[in-house]
């Protein structure tokens, strides 16, 4: 059984931005068309996220023209994109609020699937990526990913790393309520969200350029991914050690009774085994030292409290200003009521 939440009035549309002067213009053709269709309120909240290039003023400029459905915020300087989405969240006024790449290797054109998911009651829509369009070296640790998520979390989702998903208002503001600095929006959703589902969509090829995600971008995220959900890490740790110490007390005892029943010849002279058992033991000290430095660190940038990202400027385009005044003015009646 879903939600009887209400049919959606206003939506708004998150997408972070970085070095898409290329593509915005497309982006934002096909991502209005899209929203048109819909025939309801709408806003597009283009978060530049330090770009180098021109992205910001292009945002800008998109904003000052006539009649603009534009919202841009832009960011001092690069934070990450989970990091820019929850900047956009911060503006959006929407019952619902839709995230997308700006890359358009997630098709615009699928948002009415996502509103008409979240009319039926939904609080949350993710989206599983159909005939990926990513290397090798990009799926299969995804898959590996997603896997391992799936088994920590035991939420029922194939693909955290697609962000082409749909929240309702009230998850929104629950994951705004959350201050820690590693944030992975996908799993911060499902714990706000009771009824959840998963449609399939298109994946194009990018449309120019290559991923905004190095190596070693994709293996922060992946820390991201695993600390911000879990502390399953230190406890598996912690059994891996006990199975460890297990093996070498194991050994020990085996080695010790082919010394007294057979003689020491069959023991051997025990050098090599010595040193198979410390690099062991010394590899899994590093591991552990490894996972413990992250949390470590992670909460050692929460207790300083610095904002997540700083917002150098807001512009509003002429068609929503209107609907973002009324709504902010409601917002503040409520809290004077309350």
């Amino acid at each position: 059984m879903k939600s009887s939440s209400p049919v959606v009035e206003f939506i708004s549309i998150v997408i972070p931005v970085f070095n898409e002067e290329k593509t915005l213009p497309e982006l934002i053709r096909r991502t209005l068309l899209a929203c048109e269709e819909l025939e309801r309120p709408f806003e597009v909240i283009l978060v530049d996220d330090g770009s180098s290039d021109s992205s910001a003023k292009i945002i800008e400029e998109m904003t000052e023209a006539s009649n603009s459905h534009i919202v841009g915020v832009i960011l001092n300087r690069n934070y990450g994109q989970h990091s820019a989405i929850m900047a956009g969240f911060e503006q959006t006024r929407g019952d619902v609020v839709v995230t997308l790449d700006a890359d358009l290797q997630n098709p615009p054109e699928e948002i009415p699937r996502l509103i008409a998911e979240i009319d039926k009651g939904f609080d949350s829509v993710g989206t599983v990526r159909l005939n990926r369009q990513d290397s090798a070296l990009r799926r299969y640790p995804s898959k590996l990913v997603n896997m391992l998520v799936k088994k920590s979390t035991g939420v029922e989702m194939n693909d955290y790393g697609c962000m082409l998903r749909a929240y309702r208002k009230h998850v929104v503001e629950a994951m705004l309520s959350c201050h820690e600095r590693s944030t992975f929006i996908p799993i911060l959703a499902n714990n706000f969200s009771r009824y959840t589902t998963e449609i399939d969509v298109r994946h194009d090829e990018r449309a120019d350029g290559d991923s905004k995600y190095s190596a070693m971008k994709l293996i922060g995220l992946m820390f991201d991914l695993i600390t911000s959900m879990t502390t399953a890490p230190l406890r598996l740790l912690s059994i891996v050690g006990g199975f460890i110490a297990f093996l070498g007390i194991a050994f020990g005892l085996f080695l010790m009774v082919l010394r007294l029943v057979f003689g020491a010849e069959w023991a051997g002279d025990g050098l090599f085994t010595l040193f198979s058992i410390l690099f062991i033991f010394v590899g899994a000290q590093f591991i552990g030292l490894g996972l413990l430095g992250e949390y470590i660190g992670r909460i050692y940038s929460d207790v300083r409290a610095r904002p997540r990202f700083f917002v150098e400027g807001v512009y509003v385009g002429e068609a929503v200003s209107p609907l973002r005044k009324s709504n902010k003015s409601h917002a503040n009646q409520e809290e004077t009521s309350s």
